[in-house]
Protein backbone atom coordinates (compact mmCIF):
# COMPACT_ATOMS: atom_id res chain seq x y z
CA UNK A 1 0.00 0.00 0.00
CA UNK A 2 2.84 2.34 0.86
CA UNK A 3 4.47 1.67 -2.52
CA UNK A 4 1.20 2.47 -4.32
CA UNK A 5 0.85 5.75 -2.44
CA UNK A 6 4.45 6.76 -3.17
CA UNK A 7 4.13 5.84 -6.87
CA UNK A 8 0.91 7.87 -7.09
CA UNK A 9 2.62 10.81 -5.43
CA UNK A 10 5.53 10.54 -7.88
CA UNK A 11 3.09 10.53 -10.81
CA UNK A 12 1.32 13.65 -9.52
CA UNK A 13 4.63 15.42 -9.00
CA UNK A 14 5.81 14.50 -12.51
CA UNK A 15 2.62 15.87 -14.08
CA UNK A 16 3.24 19.13 -12.22
CA UNK A 17 6.87 19.12 -13.38
CA UNK A 18 5.70 18.73 -16.99
CA UNK A 19 3.41 21.74 -16.62
CA UNK A 20 6.07 23.90 -14.99
CA UNK A 21 8.73 22.98 -17.55
CA UNK A 22 6.30 23.58 -20.40
CA UNK A 23 5.54 27.06 -19.08
CA UNK A 24 9.21 27.78 -18.46
CA UNK A 25 10.38 26.56 -21.86
CA UNK A 26 7.58 28.25 -23.82
CA UNK A 27 8.25 31.55 -22.06
CA UNK A 28 11.69 31.32 -23.67
CA UNK A 29 10.17 30.97 -27.17
CA UNK A 30 11.64 34.28 -28.41
CA UNK A 31 15.12 33.15 -27.38
CA UNK A 32 14.59 29.78 -29.08
CA UNK A 33 13.29 31.47 -32.23
CA UNK A 34 16.33 33.71 -32.46
CA UNK A 35 18.70 30.80 -31.86
CA UNK A 36 16.95 28.78 -34.56
CA UNK A 37 17.09 31.74 -36.97
CA UNK A 38 20.82 32.05 -36.35
CA UNK A 39 21.31 28.40 -37.28
CA UNK A 40 20.84 26.35 -34.12
CA UNK A 41 19.48 22.92 -34.94
CA UNK A 42 16.50 21.34 -33.24
CA UNK A 43 18.91 18.76 -31.85
CA UNK A 44 20.83 21.57 -30.10
CA UNK A 45 17.57 22.85 -28.57
CA UNK A 46 16.66 19.31 -27.47
CA UNK A 47 20.10 18.81 -25.96
CA UNK A 48 20.03 22.11 -24.07
CA UNK A 49 16.59 21.61 -22.54
CA UNK A 50 17.14 17.96 -21.68
CA UNK A 51 20.38 18.88 -19.92
CA UNK A 52 18.50 21.61 -18.05
CA UNK A 53 15.87 19.04 -17.06
CA UNK A 54 18.53 16.58 -15.89
CA UNK A 55 20.18 19.33 -13.85
CA UNK A 56 16.86 20.18 -12.20
CA UNK A 57 16.36 16.51 -11.40
CA UNK A 58 19.86 16.18 -9.98
CA UNK A 59 19.45 19.19 -7.73
CA UNK A 60 15.99 18.01 -6.68
CA UNK A 61 17.38 14.57 -5.90
CA UNK A 62 20.15 16.06 -3.79
CA UNK A 63 17.66 18.20 -1.87
CA UNK A 64 15.49 15.11 -1.35
CA UNK A 65 18.46 13.12 -0.05
CA UNK A 66 19.43 15.97 2.29
CA UNK A 67 15.88 16.11 3.68
CA UNK A 68 15.86 12.32 4.06
CA UNK A 69 19.16 12.39 5.95
CA UNK A 70 17.77 15.17 8.15
CA UNK A 71 14.74 12.98 8.83
CA UNK A 72 16.97 10.02 9.68
CA UNK A 73 18.94 12.21 12.07
CA UNK A 74 15.63 13.27 13.68
CA UNK A 75 14.53 9.65 14.05
CA UNK A 76 17.85 8.89 15.75
CA UNK A 77 17.34 11.75 18.19
CA UNK A 78 13.65 11.05 18.82
CA UNK A 79 13.59 7.28 19.30
CA UNK A 80 15.71 5.03 21.45
CA UNK A 81 18.80 3.65 19.69
CA UNK A 82 17.40 0.12 19.41
CA UNK A 83 14.49 1.37 17.30
CA UNK A 84 16.46 4.09 15.47
CA UNK A 85 18.91 1.49 14.10
CA UNK A 86 16.08 -0.04 12.07
CA UNK A 87 16.00 3.05 9.83
CA UNK A 88 19.13 3.77 7.83
CA UNK A 89 20.32 4.85 4.40
CA UNK A 90 23.27 3.42 2.55
CA UNK A 91 25.23 4.77 -0.41
CA UNK A 92 23.44 2.59 -2.98
CA UNK A 93 20.02 3.83 -1.82
CA UNK A 94 21.17 7.45 -2.01
CA UNK A 95 22.62 6.93 -5.50
CA UNK A 96 19.43 5.19 -6.64
CA UNK A 97 17.34 8.07 -5.28
CA UNK A 98 19.34 10.68 -7.20
CA UNK A 99 19.35 8.51 -10.34
CA UNK A 100 15.56 8.07 -10.14
CA UNK A 101 15.11 11.83 -9.69
CA UNK A 102 17.24 12.57 -12.77
CA UNK A 103 15.57 9.88 -14.89
CA UNK A 104 12.05 10.94 -13.90
CA UNK A 105 12.78 14.59 -14.62
CA UNK A 106 14.36 13.84 -18.00
CA UNK A 107 11.34 11.72 -18.99
CA UNK A 108 9.06 14.54 -17.81
CA UNK A 109 11.08 17.05 -19.85
CA UNK A 110 10.59 15.18 -23.14
CA UNK A 111 7.24 16.75 -24.06
CA UNK A 112 8.13 20.34 -23.02
CA UNK A 113 11.43 19.98 -24.89
CA UNK A 114 9.68 18.73 -28.00
CA UNK A 115 7.26 21.68 -27.87
CA UNK A 116 10.12 24.14 -27.40
CA UNK A 117 12.03 22.67 -30.35
CA UNK A 118 8.97 23.14 -32.59
CA UNK A 119 9.16 26.93 -32.19
CA UNK A 120 9.04 28.61 -35.59
CA UNK A 121 11.92 31.12 -35.85
CA UNK A 122 10.25 33.43 -38.36
CA UNK A 123 7.08 33.72 -36.29
CA UNK A 124 9.01 34.60 -33.12
CA UNK A 125 11.16 37.20 -34.87
CA UNK A 126 8.08 38.77 -36.48
CA UNK A 127 6.27 39.03 -33.13
CA UNK A 128 9.25 40.52 -31.30
CA UNK A 129 10.08 43.04 -33.99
Amino acid sequence: MSMLVSASFLLIVLVNVIGLMLARFMRRAPEIGIRRALGASRAAIYRQFLIEGATMGFVGGLVGVALTLLGLWGVGRLFEPKIARLVHADASLIALTVLLAVAATVVSALYPTWRAAQTQPAWQIKINH
